[in-house]
């Protein structure tokens, strides 16, 4: 309560404006990325969100952005996150980073992408991301030889659980994640990919374009089997 010429003031006071903004905070680490999977990776699984959640406007994939969750301490930076019943933009500039005190909202899904060069993937991160309730933890290791390559966890009290399969289903985002060999950016490789229920893989905004054209090329033949020039089609 304040006093003011007299009169007494009531001052409402909103923790939250003490706090600092996206606009005040650094969008990452810093640190570059030490493998182009690191960035190819989630940028493939975001392109594929954004063709198939194209009306959606709920959603949110962030790639090698710092996620702020205490304004005292640095941002943790995955390869890759999704965060689900958030804005998917606020205004032409994008996003500068993701502020958890800001968004109201927790990421549902962080992706990691191990490198030879470890960077706690497996103890610190892992421990960190259990103690903000992420509820599913992916963790792509493209070196291992004999063990599964793709490790997907999630939540359960308190610790995380590795769900089996290939691919694995993620009943709260309704899509499932998992690998298989492909073709992306000319680079045909084992990727990272979106499945639906029945356990089918999502095509890449490439595969979608290809299929258009090749629609397209067999209709025209077609047509001219028929005597129609399609070019004379408007």
């Amino acid at each position: 309560m304040t006093l003011l010429w007299g009169k007494s003031i009531v001052l409402k006071y909103n923790p939250l404006h003490c706090l600092p903004s996206a606009e005040d905070l650094p969008d990452s680490d810093d640190t570059p990325v030490d493998n182009q999977l690191q960035h190819l990776i989630p940028g493939l699984l975001e392109a594929i969100l954004a063709l198939i959640w194209a009306n959606r406007m709920d959603w949110f994939f962030g790639v090698d952005m710092g996620i702020y969750y205490d304004p005292e301490q640095p941002a943790i930076v995955p390869d890759g996150f999704l965060s689900l019943g958030v804005d998917r933009f606020f205004d032409e500039n994008l996003r500068l980073s993701y502020v958890i005190w800001e968004e109201q909202r927790v990421p549902i899904l962080v992706l990691e992408v191990v490198s030879q060069k470890r960077r706690g993937e497996y103890t610190s991160k892992k421990k960190q991301y259990a103690e903000l309730e992420i509820l599913y933890y992916v963790i792509y290791n493209p070196l291992r030889r004999k063990k599964q390559p793709l490790e997907v966890y999630r939540l359960t009290d308190g610790e995380y659980v590795l769900q089996r399969g290939n691919p694995v289903w993620l009943e709260e985002i309704g899509l499932g994640i998992g690998f298989e060999r492909g073709t992306y950016q000319g680079i045909t490789r084992e990727w990272l990919y979106w499945y639906d229920e029945q356990g089918q893989r999502l095509l890449t905004p490439e595969e979608r374009i290809l299929q258009a054209e090749q629609r397209a090329q067999r209709l025209a033949e077609r047509l001219r089997t028929l005597g129609i020039d399609p070019n004379s089609i408007a």
